[in-house]
């Protein structure tokens, strides 16, 4: 499997809602009940912090 491009990569992120904190993220997949099957990271081109499935 090949890595993905940056231009992919871009894509990937901008679908993607930004949060400025990690407790930011984790406080909104609280109160949107999924904080067990969701996990928060830094992502590497926009520097905010995304939700993604745990």
């Amino acid at each position: 499997m090949k890595k993905p491009t940056r231009d992919e990569r871009q894509r990937g992120c901008t679908g993607k809602r930004r949060y400025r904190t990690q407790g930011d993220a984790l406080d909104a997949a609280l109160l949107a009940g999924v904080e067990r099957r969701r996990k928060a990271y830094l992502c590497a081109l926009c520097g905010n912090w995304h939700l993604a499935l745990a």
